[in-house]
């Protein structure tokens, strides 16, 4: 299985040095340091963007949520990384192109920037329930493709999404929290049976309320 075969990755923000790297890493020198970074991986449809029934298809169905992006413009300057991993199966349903979806995510990231948010690359997973690449979450291989092409110590990382299948996928890929946002499906994602087999894990209102306790006040937390 290839990596282009499962992943799409939009340019990064293009003021910062991170660069798209379209091949595995190869493993470096034991006498070169690499420093590894923490990251914020964000679901998108639902967090930063509101979900569509009938999926985000094109620019009409982007609606922004204002406090996602006064949240990506605050943690700009912080160590993290933000990774955008987002489930697109509109892509494996036929109902729009892989190259659709990859221009509508980089539109959708360019007002993020536009915002001054920060956002260092995004992943797309096309494929539909049940398909086995081990690329649409609750399996954690945007997340694990992102570590080993951005240098991400997944340890000391969040994950940050608006389903449970969010909260999975950041636990499966062994990230230090795994968060549920009230947007998007949230609330009623909270409310589901399968909701408690996965607690405790917390729940904040938006993504400005998740990064200000999270990464900007972490003295904050309990």
């Amino acid at each position: 299985m290839t990596r282009q075969s499962v992943f799409s990755q939009s340019r990064p923000d293009r003021r910062r040095d991170d660069k798209v790297i379209n091949h595995l890493l190869t493993p470096s020198p034991p006498h070169l340091l690499i420093f590894m970074h923490p990251a914020l991986f964000l679901d998108r449809d639902g967090v930063i963007i509101e979900n569509r029934a009938r999926y985000v298809r094109r620019w009409e169905d982007v609606e922004f949520f204002p406090q996602a992006l006064a949240a990506l413009a605050q943690i700009r300057h912080t160590p993290y990384k933000v990774i955008v991993v987002t489930n697109q199966s509109a892509v494996g349903r036929g109902l729009i192109t892989m190259e659709t979806a990859v221009a509508l995510n980089d539109r959708i990231m360019d007002v993020v920037r536009q915002h001054n948010g920060r956002v260092d690359a995004s992943y797309i997973c096309p494929d539909t329930p049940g398909q086995e690449t081990g690329c649409r979450k609750p399996l954690p291989g945007m997340l694990q493709q992102a570590a080993q092409e951005h240098q991400i110590d997944l340890s000391q990382s969040i994950m940050i999404g608006d389903a449970l299948t969010d909260v999975q996928a950041g636990r499966a890929a062994g990230v230090r929290i795994s968060a549920l946002l009230h947007t998007g499906r949230g609330q009623a994602q909270a409310a589901k049976p399968e909701a408690q087999a996965l607690a405790p894990f917390p729940i904040y209102a938006d993504l400005q309320t998740a990064v200000t306790e999270l990464i900007l006040h972490p003295y904050l937390l309990p």
